[in-house]
C-alpha cells in the first residue's frame, strides 16, 4: 500500500510490490493474479468484516439498527488517513473500478449470510437480503461522499449521516 500510495497504483510495478513485500514476482503471482486483486482483496475483507461483527453482536437489535451498527464500528476501526488513501488509489485505476462492483455483490452476500444466521424464518429473506443490499449501498453512497469532500469529515460520520438518510426515507413513506 505504501508504494502504492507514493508512486501511485499505476506507476508501481508487479516486480516492486513483490520486492516491497518481500516476496519473488512467482509467489506474488502465486497470491494474486494482478495488482488490481491487492486493492480488491482490501475491499472484499469488509463484507466479511462486517458479518462477523454482525454474528457477534446477535440478534437482540433490529436487523436494521444491527447492520447500521455493525457497519460504523467497522469502518470506525480503519485510520482517516488509510481510509482517504485506499479510496484514492481505488479510485485511480478504471480497472479497480470495473471489478470493485463485484465486490459489492459479495459483501451483500456475506451480509445476507450473516443475517440470515441470525433470523432464518424463511418469511423474512426477502427482507433481509433486502437490507443486505441497502446497506452496501448506503456504504457506497457514503464513500462516493467522502470522496467528493476529499475526506473533510470522518469516514463513520459521512456513513452515519448515510444511514440517517435511509432511515429518514424510509420513515417518511
Amino acid at each position: 500500500m505504501r508504494l502504492f500510495i507514493q508512486k501511485g497504483f499505476d506507476g508501481a510495478t508487479v516486480d516492486e510490490v513483490a520486492a516491497a513485500a518481500g516476496i519473488s514476482r512467482r509467489t506474488f503471482f502465486h497470491y494474486f493474479e494482478s495488482k488490481d486483486d491487492i486493492l480488491l482483496s482490501l475491499q472484499s475483507d469488509v463484507g466479511a468484516l462486517f458479518a462477523a461483527e454482525i454474528l457477534r453482536e446477535g440478534p437482540g437489535a433490529s436487523p436494521f439498527a444491527l447492520v447500521r451498527d455493525a457497519a460504523l464500528r467497522v469502518c470506525a476501526s480503519f485510520p482517516h488517513d488509510d481510509m482517504l488513501a485506499l479510496d484514492r488509489l481505488m479510485r485511480s485505476s478504471a480497472s479497480v473500478q470495473a471489478r470493485k462492483q463485484a465486490s459489492y455483490r459479495q459483501q451483500e452476500e456475506a451480509l445476507f449470510a450473516a443475517l440470515r444466521a441470525l433470523w432464518p424464518e424463511p418469511e423474512r429473506e426477502t427482507r433481509l437480503r433486502l437490507l443486505a443490499m441497502v446497506a452496501v449501498g448506503t456504504t457506497r453512497v457514503a464513500s462516493e461522499t467522502f470522496n467528493r469532500e476529499g475526506g473533510a469529515r470522518p469516514f463513520d460520520a459521512v456513513l452515519r449521516e448515510a444511514f440517517d438518510a435511509v432511515t429518514a426515507a424510509f420513515a417518511a413513506e
